[in-house]
């Protein structure tokens, strides 16, 4: 069973940028399909990026297309969110979660979850 833990979340001004990173620890996350999701008060769980096992389809949320970016280090057992021109509305708490093999952007297909970790952004 992989366990996630998110980290790099915090306070920045809009137009900024923030990186998070998720370690997994347990089996390599080479063979899951990794999502990122994030939760703003009152509000559903939010699909933001997802990456297939292979690495080789990512799929993005029309809210941070061509400003948010996903990659993986198989190697390191980490994937990350690369967080650009960001703007008040992307405050949250982000979610790093794991599945097996095939991508998905439901939040409900993902059976493993990090504890989260806080974005603001000031305007």
């Amino acid at each position: 069973q992989v366990q996630l833990v998110e980290s790099g979340g915090g306070l920045v001004q809009s137009g900024g940028s923030l990186r998070l990173s998720c370690a997994a620890s347990g089996p390599t996350v080479s063979a899951y399909a990794m999502g990122w999701f994030r939760q703003a008060p009152g509000k559903e769980r939010e699909f933001v990026a997802a990456d297939s096992w292979t690495g080789s389809q990512i799929l993005y949320g029309d809210s941070v297309k061509g400003r948010f970016t996903m990659s993986r280090d198989d190697a390191k057992n980490t994937v990350y969110l690369q967080m650009n021109s960001l703007k008040p509305d992307d405050t949250a708490v982000y979610y790093c979660a794991a599945r097996l093999l095939e991508l998905r952007t439901y939040f409900r297909d993902y059976p493993y979850w990090g504890q989260g970790t806080q974005v603001t952004v000031s305007s």
